[in-house]
């Protein structure tokens, strides 16, 4: 009788691409993946452990997943990804009914996991092996109907920012080579995916480890020659890597959009330095303001952390004014998450959870401002939007603008409701904070 394994993936797209790898692997074996936990023979959670909430929100659902080993069918629980690659011992000493742990460089081993807790029942604990690398051979198996898909150009990080783990959990930077890369979103477009988003810890530094004097702009110019896919985002580009020739590749791209996922993550020197970032106030701005000189298009995305170990209230004011001067299209600010292991973790004058959630606050408060004032400029306009989830009145989509799950929506009323996953014409009626209200533009539609 075949065996049915439900998936719950947290954290971050990379850990999305591990998780939609490991379903390849078990249909491949076939293993029948399904949503519905109660129905499971095996559990997967694949964890995240980035930050204090990411870690707290992957607990709570491993013991919920518990709960159908005791009053369900499920006969095995199995936690991958981050979380367990840096706590293996832990988990397995404080969650008993988990049955094994995989850790991020051994995910490939999950249909062996499973075997084994069948053949024998003993609990298998897999970790290390980070630095490995990409296995180009494993099956990838998507969400069925999707429309996007995330593609990793690299694993790992060599960036070492003092507040972040990635690095320990992840490996060191290994960039893909570009003929696999090509290769995948081809097939992706083939597989009726029309939104590709390009993904690594820092995609700006690929190529560094390759021969061929490859680069992401020199990748991005294949890329776009890829005609099977509609739209090709960027994400996780970091500012002191974006330069000329690659600010020219997007300027003359005919397939990737004109948005970049920034992460800045402060914008005061002092602070940047701290927190181990190779870029200064006076550099972000700059780099800002030549992108919309040259992409008047351009749409930004970027992030900061409020209440770094050591931020003074003086500090905060100006990262505040700054947010003003950025005018980022879209800004996500994270109150400071305390990470052992980590160099911030150990400096002195830590600020207390209250200030800095209070600070994260007022800057969300500052960018709400600056995004009304965006959004308005794209009433009266007629925007492509894909087809996400049909509603009773309509149907709710994402426009260019717009990354999945991180971004804004649009609202589109519809007498017909265009087929999920299809590209169409909205004309923009309205704006809210972060979202778009917009009715759908029957002599533009495809």
């Amino acid at each position: 009788m075949t065996k049915k394994i439900a998936m719950v993936s947290l954290g971050c797209s990379k850990n999305q691409v591990d998780a939609e790898i490991m379903a390849g692997l078990l249909e491949d074996k076939a293993y029948k993946i399904i949503e519905d936990c109660e129905d499971a023979d095996y559990i997967v959670v694949n964890t995240c452990g980035f930050i204090e909430a990411a870690k707290e929100e992957s607990i709570d659902t491993i013991l919920d997943m518990a709960e159908f080993k005791k009053f369900g069918k499920a006969k095995g629980l199995i936690a991958t990804g981050c979380l367990s690659e840096r706590y293996h011992e832990e988990l397995m000493e404080s969650i008993p009914e988990l049955d094994g742990i995989i850790g991020t460089g051994n995910y490939a081993k999950i249909v062996e996991t499973i075997e084994t807790l069948e053949k024998t029942g003993e609990k298998v604990v897999l970790y290390g092996g980070i630095d490995s690398p990409f296995d180009e051979t494993l099956p990838r198996q998507l969400p069925q109907g999707t429309a996007i898909a995330y593609v990793k150009i690299a694993e790992g990080c060599d960036n070492h920012c003092t507040y972040c783990i990635i690095p320990k959990l992840r490996g060191k930077y290994r960039s893909r080579k570009p003929e696999n890369i090509l290769k995948e979103i081809r097939h992706l477009g083939d597989l009726g995916v029309e939104e590709i988003v390009l993904i690594a810890q820092d995609t700006t530094m690929y190529g560094c480890d390759l021969e061929g004097n490859w680069n992401l702009s020199k990748l991005l110019k294949e890329v776009d020659k890829i005609d099977q896919v509609s739209w090709i985002r960027l994400m996780y580009a970091y500012p002191e890597n974006i330069d000329h020739d690659l600010i020219e590749t997007l300027k003359h791209a005919k397939r990737i959009l004109p948005y970049l996922d920034i992460p800045i993550q402060h914008t005061e020197d002092r602070i940047l330095k701290n927190m181990g970032r190779r870029t200064s106030k006076a550099q972000i701005l700059g780099l800002f303001e030549t992108l919309r000189r040259e992409i008047p298009d351009m749409v930004i995305r970027t992030t900061l952390i409020a209440g770094f170990p050591g931020e003074t209230e003086e500090e905060h004011q100006e990262m505040l004014k700054t947010i003003k001067e950025l005018q980022a299209d879209k800004l996500g600010v994270f109150d400071y998450s305390r990470e052992e292991g980590t160099p911030a973790g150990r400096m002195r004058n830590q600020i207390d959870e209250e200030t800095k959630k209070a600070r994260q606050e007022a800057a969300m408060d500052v960018q709400l401002e600056v995004s009304i004032q965006r959004m308005e400029k794209h009433v009266g306009k007629t925007m492509k939007t894909l087809v996400e989830e049909h509603t009773e009145d309509g149907f709710i989509g994402r426009t260019w603008m717009d990354a999945p799950e991180i971004d804004g929506i649009v609202e589109v009323s519809a007498i017909q409701r265009p087929p999920v996953g299809t590209l169409v014409d909205v004309l923009i009626t309205e704006a809210l904070e972060f979202d778009l209200i917009g009715v759908l533009d029957y002599e533009f539609a495809e």
